[in-house]
């Protein structure tokens, strides 16, 4: 008969899915996706200046970006549970790539709000680096999974080192409007690439789970609460940097260059911090890792600030905080998974992510605000490192442990 032919219906790839091309494709998409976003903050300044806007209005385009991405991603996740990952990269792509191409055309606030805002926000959601995330890691083993998830947090840190430089050449060849059409190009990219993450999560074995009960399951756990706290300052953290970097390193008198070499090199350190990350978490306690990279954070920002500003410094900070950059997602993507399951990690993971963005929010618009009000970011760098040890404190008591229905020597335990 024909049943030896037909897919599996758990969503394991057929024979020319292979783990490798997922992981490859999976990456690409992180690159792809991330690098484009990266660069955003080399267009605060000459767009702003074009159309005789303060810093805070295309500030809070890139929050509304941030925030609808962070809003957006639970869903995704659950229509990439449900549905299997490709459709939902396919139409986050046409989003993203429609956002990029019309925020060059953007004239007024309201229409940069609804172009580099929501029409990227919702891509962003659709095409993110986390359903890409979710779908590598429903291909490996629990062991190898947090060294899965760093290597696809350390390409999406590789698309940064890459597409930034390239986003200032082409504002440099060509203009801020052209600059941005053909960065759409790179977003539009994501969508046949996404076709090799075809298929749903598996349902595994053991006790089966509606989304429902999933859900309900992490809401009482104290341990799921904590790492949405912390990842709400890793938002803070990322897009504050990301976004005003390049303006606060040229007010204090540094060539426009730097800034976009200071934004590669946060990037191209991150490969290496996150890689080592996901192969440091499958040894090592995750929830103790990630005490250590927001305290180190903390420890950065100080210096940096404190320090005279040159060339050298600039760059020093931005390895140092590259290193410490994403490495906090295959730290908290693989904790999800370890404590919850791989079935439903897309939909839990991003709302962990939601938290990531709404910290996010308030990172690049507060950056925006107080710099109109105080003609200065200091506040806001003092801000990031109170958050920093905030978050080094939150992550010391999490539960790492799976939940009982995942390990049977701990059925007798109670839920947090």
């Amino acid at each position: 008969m024909t049943t030896q032919t037909q897919a599996p219906r758990s969503g394991v790839p057929t024979s020319w899915r292979t783990p490798l091309l997922v992981i490859l494709a999976g990456c690409t998409i992180a690159l792809l996706n991330f690098g484009v976003r990266s660069g955003f903050g080399l267009f605060l300044e000459p767009i702003s200046a074009a159309n005789g806007w303060g810093r805070e209005v295309f500030a809070f385009g890139i929050a509304i970006q941030t925030v609808l991405w962070g809003f957006g991603q639970p869903f995704a996740g659950a229509l990439a549970d449900r549905y299997g990952s490709a459709r939902v990269l396919v139409g986050g792509a046409l989003f993203y790539a429609a956002g990029v191409a019309l925020t060059a055309y953007a004239t007024t606030p309201l229409m940069l709000n609804v172009t580099l805002g929501m029409l990227i926000g919702i891509g962003l959601a659709g095409s993110s680096f986390t359903v890409a995330l979710s779908a590598i890691a429903r291909m490996v083993p629990p062991e190898k999974r947090s060294w899965a998830l760093g290597i696809g947090t350390a390409a999406g840190s590789m698309g940064q080192f890459l597409m930034v430089p390239l986003g200032q050449a082409f504002i440099a060849a060509f203009g801020t409007a052209i600059a941005l059409i053909l960065l759409s190009l790179f977003a539009l990219a994501i969508a046949p690439l996404a076709l090799v993450l075809a298929g749903k999560a598996p349902e595994g074995s053991g006790p089966q789970q509606s989304m429902g009960e999933a859900l309900r399951e992490a809401g009482v756990q104290k341990s799921y609460w904590l790492l949405i706290f912390g990842f709400f300052v890793c938002g803070f953290h990322v897009s504050f940097i990301q976004t005003h970097l390049p303006a606060y390193i040229v007010d204090r008198g540094l060539d426009p260059a730097t800034g976009a070499w200071a934004l590669a090199l946060v990037g191209l350190a991150n490969v290496v911090g996150s890689y080592t990350a996901g192969v440091l978490g499958g040894k090592r306690s995750k929830k103790y890792l990630l005490s250590f990279i927001y305290g180190a954070r903390a420890v950065v920002i100080a210096v940096f600030v404190m320090l005279p500003m040159t060339q050298t410094s600039v760059l020093v900070f931005a390895f140092a905080m590259g290193l410490l950059w994403l490495s906090t997602v295959p730290l908290t993507s693989g904790l999800v998974a370890q404590i919850f399951g791989p079935r439903y990690m897309a939909t839990l993971f991003g709302i962990v992510f939601f938290s990531h963005q709404v910290g996010g929010f308030l990172g690049v618009w507060l950056g925006g605000r107080l710099f109109d009000m105080t003609g200065s970011y200091d506040l806001v760098w003092w801000i990031s490192m109170g958050l920093g040890v905030f978050a080094a404190i939150v992550h010391w008591p999490i539960d790492e442990r799976p939940l009982a229905r995942l390990d049977p020597a701990r059925a007798p335990a109670a839920a947090e």
